[in-house]
């Protein structure tokens, strides 16, 4: 962004927005006022002057001061440096001052800087006795260290950019970065031994130290600034630092590793400060901690860190050489038993082999790097012992990161740690498997599968005796192979594959047992491993061959489960090798995995040459008997085999699929057979099928055969008999459209393709308008400003497009809408022929284009017969005029807006509903002053519609409201708004006021709970453009307060304070939150504690016998004891069923209803919404076990008592019948079922039931 000029800068002062700032632009006024009454010219210098003699009125002293901060950056350096002494003099009272305004201290603090900045060598020579820059620079240190945050932080910028500027001469180093050094110092020192003394007497805490972090501030600004510290002062400020690094407060610790930070920053960028890096270096290492001071030695191993990453920027190979001996001393600190040291020195030697290794190492190494390499193997294989046992995991980080840096050197150095890795993971005892698959993994990553496998072989074809299998290798070959041999994969896995699968098939047609399911198992992950090593392969034309290739092709027909890892594979080979070839830069082979571009392309020509053709040929007709959800990986690899074609290759086999395709084409498939095999799953036909290679063919076609191309998509496109053939002809474009061969292709026949959309206009079929409209935006970039009558031949169809019921294709109608909008923009003054318009006359007169004569275009539809088409272009409307906004005139938004204003009044809902989107989209987005005038007819037309309930047009115009009152206010509303209709903007404003009331409650709960140290939670979007958002969004809600309170939910009382987070934990144990682990535990779904199974005592019968395989249900249904304590006897029975919770209840229209309400005895598990009895009186009752009027019981067993009148239990087991039934005996377990007269027990007195 280009800073402001002194013009500018005046002018924008002169227009206050602050009370505060009146006075400033007063001043300036009468400036201006009185340099036209002396025919003076308003110069910086001018304004210099002028204010300059102002500046010893004590009254104007704020306001001259901070014009004085803006001109001085204009005014002559001469003129700065004569009147040094002067503005210094003047300023100085103000400066010195504690109780001074803060904007007047930083307004000082700019002229002082500008008036520094502009001094040269020879001022600088001052002592800071006289009043001289350095004076000046011992007041700006001083204020650097100002409680006050907004005049510390200006005066520290002001230092940084004085020091960054320093005056001509010799020296590199600003003048003052001495002092300014020194001065830190003694801050640092005297703040640092109050706070070591307040610390001892115990009379603040660690982070109640505000003053220190202050300097630490300023000293790294100095330290920014002056491109590293001075020399001399490198070791006391080293040993300070660290010192306060050890205090254990984390705010101390980051401030002091920003520091360093900044000073190893500017080493690194400069040539002259790098030579101070190898005493810094130096000095840091002998500024070592104890070994078990867990506090300071964590810092400092992450500065030696950032010393050796620094130094190996500097100078790599010499950082390389010197490498061993930090490594040696920083892994001895994994042996400690604090963890937080162990963190911190694996992390230190990962970052030595991620930054310190140089590439020359890995490419040439010296016979001195070799040794270096030998050591550090050694010094890793130590850490592997029981010593290290307890930083197994950080060890496993460190060889790791080893791995990645020696890449393919760490063979054969690092084969011995890699075998006694994998003999502990083969252990079943070891717990630390997932480590050691990591390690294992990076191992092959680096080495190679040839080597890792040499030291640990699978053992699975032939194993041997004494040797574990180690199949899991297999997942992590399959994951880590990348830029090998592939003749390993043909000489080694592929023969065990072969062997694997011959067991399969010895087995026969017999059904597979365990061993055969493994031995499959073991044959879909070897050729998984396959596309890992076609990924860059090194040894690509050797290994693959005419054998290879054909085996492969034998694989695609044969075997349908490993088509996926086959084209996967062949897929890789190809792109891996392009992504070199088109690599920009010069040859990086430690970057670029040892090939050269010069090889890959060779390997590109080599494959497209000797396999591409055939290839193609196999997956075709591989392609064409795959089912549709599994064609896109064979799809994938054609595509990649097409980019490295020969072109004389292609074309042939271009035009075999198109004399394919024009067969298919002509055999019509029967109807009576497409219906027949309608539920069943089965392949596309042929036409599809070639009409999606010719699609993915296309881009890599020559220009000459764009005519049968164009012939194919031209017969296609008029079938509407096939809406997804359609589809496929109208991919075509955009297809063509991300090539640059096809881009020239559409650029040249644009007038060709342009006849075909606009002739089978009235052939698209429903499914295939998003792809048209997709097809017409493709190529609407190509067409040039001769030929812009095409977009209003095709604009009625866009335009009707956008009430498409298909949202995609609705979205496409928008977009290209809006494309067409800046088409005619970009193309202003262009002539737009409309004789060549479809039903246009032909002396119809050639007009401009123009964004107006667009919207005239679109606005054309509002004349529409139908209220369909005038819904379209009244949404359409609203889309451009939204994009446009803008853009256009006053005029034409204002007669826009009179025009829908007239439309409100329609009785028609369709069109009344595109206009209520119009309305909102000009409430938000218009200019208040154009959306005035209009609102005196506007708002009673759309209070019209508060009154219509259907389509939601209530809560549409009361969102148009509230939108309305956001921006013009509740009075303007209110005063335009009927009489009848006001009580809706009284509610819309009592409903804002209560949320503005709730916020502000519930921001001052935050407060009072100590939430202002949290963060505002970012709001998520919930649509996917502005426009989506403005005609879409509900209102208020969308602004965090909810202003429909009918809608609130009633039952939340505000909104739950924190985050959406829960911590599940154990009930004996609290969550450790700094565990590594704590994540796992917290939920963003309140949790559930699971019910714990209820211990109930057996069930046992009247004879006292055990009850078994009775559940609950089964229970409610049987009526032979008493539930609950309650009176289910008789009357008592009776009441209960008329009244009680399981009681029927008259409902809408007298139908009965029944209660959903489960109280805590409740056993039934049936569902809620209670059945109409009219609809099945007799089962509801039946499934309750309800109250069945008169008694018609019906149950046989040992009391055959016939229910009498209040008979409870109907059709279940007989229990009680009539008033004050004796209670009969249950069967006992085992005994038959017995008719007749009761066994045991009375029998109830009979009432007047039918048997």
């Amino acid at each position: 962004m280009a800073s402001m000029t002194l013009k500018e800068k005046l002018d924008k002062i002169q227009s206050p927005n602050l009370q505060s700032q009146k006075q400033t632009a007063v001043v300036l006024e009468g400036i201006e006022t009185a340099f036209k009454e002396r025919n003076t010219t308003a110069s910086s210098t001018a304004y210099f002057a002028a204010l300059l003699s102002l500046l010893d009125n004590k009254t104007l002293v704020t306001p001259v001061v901070y014009l004085l901060d803006v001109v001085t950056p204009f005014t002559p350096e001469p003129l700065l440096r004569a009147k040094f002494t002067q503005i210094l003099t003047l300023l100085a009272p103000v400066l010195t001052q504690p109780d001074a305004d803060a904007p007047l201290i930083k307004s000082s603090i700019g002229c002082l800087e500008s008036l520094l900045l502009a001094q040269d060598a020879t001022a600088w020579e001052m002592s800071t006795a006289q009043v001289g820059p350095r004076r000046a620079v011992g007041g700006l240190l001083s204020i650097a260290l100002d409680p006050r945050p907004k005049v510390r932080k200006r005066a520290q910028e002001a230092l940084k950019k004085i020091l960054k500027n320093p005056p001509p001469s010799p020296s590199i180093d600003h003048p003052a970065s001495p002092m300014c050094a020194e001065t830190c110092m003694q801050s640092l020192k005297l703040l640092a031994e109050k706070a070591s003394q307040s610390q001892k007497e115990k009379k603040a805490e660690p982070t109640q130290n505000p003053e220190l972090i202050h300097a630490l501030q300023l000293t790294k600004a100095v330290a920014a600034a002056s491109g590293g510290w001075p020399s001399k002062k490198i070791e006391s400020l080293c040993e300070l630092l660290l010192g306060i690094a050890r205090s254990g407060n984390e705010h101390m610790s980051m401030a002091v590793f920003d520091i360093f930070e900044m000073i190893f920053e500017g080493m690194a960028t400069d040539e002259v400060a790098s030579a101070k890096l190898p005493r810094l270096v130096e000095i840091i290492r002998e500024l070592r901690p104890s070994p078990n001071d867990t506090q300071l030695l964590p810092p400092w191993i992450a500065i030696l860190s950032r010393a050796y990453d620094v130094s190996a920027q500097v100078s790599p190979a010499e950082t390389f050489q010197e490498l061993v001996e930090p490594f040696v001393m920083v892994a001895g600190y994994l042996e400690s038993e604090a963890k937080n040291i162990r963190i911190s020195a694996s992390e230190c030697l990962v970052s030595f082999m991620a930054n310190c290794v140089p590439q020359q190492v890995l490419l040439e190494p010296t016979i001195y790097d070799e040794k270096v390499i030998k050591q550090l193997v050694k010094t890793m294989e130590n850490l592997l012992t029981a010593k290290y046992q307890a930083a197994w995991m950080e060890s496993c980080n460190v060889l790791g990161a080893m791995y990645d840096a020696l890449r393919w050197r760490a063979s054969p150095y690092l084969l011995g740690v890699t075998k006694n890795i994998g003999d502990m993971r083969g252990n079943d005892s070891f717990t630390g498997k997932a480590e050691a698959d990591g390690v294992l993994g990076k191992a092959i990553r680096a080495m190679g599968p040839e080597a890792v496998l040499g030291v640990l072989p699978l053992n699975l074809a032939k194993p041997v005796r004494g040797e574990p299998g180690r199949a899991w290798l297999l997942p992590l070959l399959r994951d880590y192979v990348s830029n090998t041999n592939l003749a390993h994969f043909r000489s080694e896995l592929a023969p065990l594959s072969a062997a694997m699968f011959q067991r399969v098939l010895d087995h026969g047609e017999a059904e597979k047992t365990m061993e055969i399911k493994i031995y499959e198992t073991v044959v879909h992950q070897i050729w998984s491993i396959l596309p890992g090593y076609c990924d860059l392969p090194l040894d690509l034309e050797e290994a693959f061959d005419t054998t290879f290739a054909e085996m492969l092709s034998n694989l695609l027909y044969e075997q349908i489960d490993l088509r996926l890892d086959i084209c996967r594979a062949l897929k890789a080979v190809v792109e891996s090798n392009q992504a070199i070839a088109d690599t920009p830069e010069d040859d990086d082979l430690v970057l670029q995995s040892r090939i050269t571009k010069e090889a890959a392309k060779k390997n590109l020509e080599y494959l497209g040459n000797t396999f591409a053709a055939d290839f193609l040929s196999v997956l075709f007709n591989v392609y064409s008997t795959t089912l549709p959800q599994k064609r896109g990986p064979v799809l994938q690899t054609i595509n990649a085999f097409l980019s490295i074609i020969p072109s004389e290759r292609l074309t042939e086999t271009f035009d075999v699929v198109c004399e394919k395709l024009a067969a298919a084409l002509e055999d019509v498939p029967e109807k009576g057979a497409k219906d027949k095999n309608k539920n069943q799953e089965q392949l596309p036909s042929t036409a599809h099928t070639l009409m999606d290679l010719v699609v993915t063919m296309s881009i890599y076609l020559p220009k000459h055969s764009f005519d049968p191309l164009s012939k194919i998509a031209s017969l296609v496109i008029f079938r509407d008999d096939d809406p997804q053939l359609q589809k496929k002809a109208y991919k075509l474009i955009p297809r063509l459209a991300d090539s640059e061969l096809g881009k020239a292709t559409l650029e040249q026949n644009h007038e060709q393709l342009q006849a075909l959309f606009l002739s089978s206009a009235e052939k698209v079929s429903a499914p295939a308008r998003r792809d048209r409209l997709v097809a017409i935006a493709s190529l609407m970039p190509f067409i040039p400003n001769t030929a812009l009558h095409f977009i209003p031949a095709v604009l009625s169809e866009v335009v009707i497009s956008c009430k498409e019921q298909n949202e995609k294709a609705r979205t496409a109608a928008f977009d290209l809408l809006v494309m067409m909008g800046h088409k005619l923009a970009a193309s202003e003054g262009a002539l737009i022929d409309n004789s060549k318009v479809a039903n246009m006359p032909a002396d119809a007169p050639m007009v401009s284009a123009s964004l107006e004569e667009y919207f005239t275009m679109v606005s054309a539809g509002l004349a529409g017969s139908t209220p369909h088409m005038i819904s379209a272009s009244i949404t359409a409307i609203t889309r451009i005029l939204y994009e446009f906004r803008g853009s256009l005139s006053t005029e034409t938004m204002a007669d826009l807006v009179q025009t829908m204003d007239l439309f409100l009044t329609s009785n028609n809902r369709e069109i009344v509903k595109s206009v209520l989107g119009f309305v909102k989209v000009c409430v938000i987005s218009l200019p208040v002053e154009l959306m005035l005038p209009r609102l005196a007819t506007m708002i009673p037309n759309v209070m019209v519609w508060s009154h219509e309930h259907k389509g939601h047009f209530r809560s549409k115009v009361k969102h148009i409201l509230e939108r309305m009152a956001r921006r013009y206010g509740f009075e303007v509303v209110t005063k335009h708004c009927p009489e009848a209709d006001r009580k809706l903007i009284t509610n819309i404003r009592k409903a804002k006021e209560r949320s503005k009331r709730r916020k502000e409650a519930a921001k001052d709960g935050d407060e009072s709970d100590g939430g202002e140290g949290q963060e505002p939670t970012k709001r998520v979007g919930r649509f996917e453009s502005e426009y989506d958002q403005a005609l879409y969004s509900s209102g208020e809600s969308d602004h965090s307060d909810n202003s429909d309170g009918e809608d609130a939910p009633k039952g939340k009382k505000g909104a739950r304070k924190g985050g959406n987070a829960y911590i599940v934990e154990d009930e004996n144990e609290p969550l450790d939150l700094l565990d590594r682990n704590a994540l796992a535990n917290i939920s963003s779904t309140k949790p559930v504690k699971a019910k714990r199974p209820n211990k109930t005592k057996a069930k046992t019968d009247l004879d006292g016998k055990l009850i078994l395989g009775k559940d609950d249900d089964e229970e409610a249904m049987d009526i032979d004891a008493p539930q609950g304590g309650e009176d289910d006897t008789g009357v008592g029975a009776y009441v209960n069923a008329l009244k009680g919770k399981d009681a029927p209840r008259r409902g809408l229209r007298g139908k009965l209803k029944w209660s959903n309400r489960k109280g805590n005895d409740d056993d039934d598990d049936e569902g809620g919404d209670g059945m109409d009895v009219d609809e099945g009186v007799t089962q509801a009752f039946k499934a309750r076990g309800g109250f069945r009027g008169r008694g018609d019981s019906r149950s046989r067993g040992p009391s055959e008592g016939r229910g009498g009148r209040g008979g409870s239990g109907g059709r279940g087991r007989s229990g009680r019948g009539g008033r004050g039934g004796i209670q009969a005996g249950r069967r006992p377990l085992g005994q038959d079922k017995q008719h007749g007269p009761t066994m045991r027990g009375g029998v109830a007195k009979g009432g007047r039931g039918r048997k």
